[in-house]
């Protein structure tokens, strides 16, 4: 069971990683990664990032490879970002397929909606 102070960790890290991805990491492969969620372990020593990007799978795999290539960077940074807390997770890039999932849904209740009428 999450705790208040998870949630608000795995926030501030999600807000944090959005800006190191978009802004800090010069790697063509990553493009246009965007930060869905964070799942940090309870005892904060692990974080899962979830990315999503536009394109197919090809770009996913470059992009997982770029942000994988970039993960000790990435940890640095928001240790820089992060004085406050003890201790800096160690950081594995996922990649989210929920989005894919809710157009997907979305399609099939369209096309409910137009076999009813």
């Amino acid at each position: 069971m999450h705790g208040r102070r998870v949630d608000r960790i795995e926030e501030q890290l999600r807000m944090e990683l959005s800006e190191i991805v978009e802004r800090e990491i010069s790697d063509p492969r990553v493009g246009l990664a965007t930060v869905t969620r964070v799942k940090v372990s309870p005892d904060l020593r692990y974080a899962r990032i979830f990315v999503t990007t536009l394109g197919g799978p090809e770009e996913r795999k470059k992009m997982l490879e770029g942000l994988k290539s970039a993960a000790s960077f990435v940890r640095r940074s928001l240790g820089k970002r992060l004085q406050h807390l003890r201790r800096i997770p160690e950081v594995t890039f996922n990649y989210d397929d929920s989005v894919e999932e809710d157009i997907r849904i979305e399609e099939l209740f369209d096309r409910i909606k137009t076999e009813e009428s």
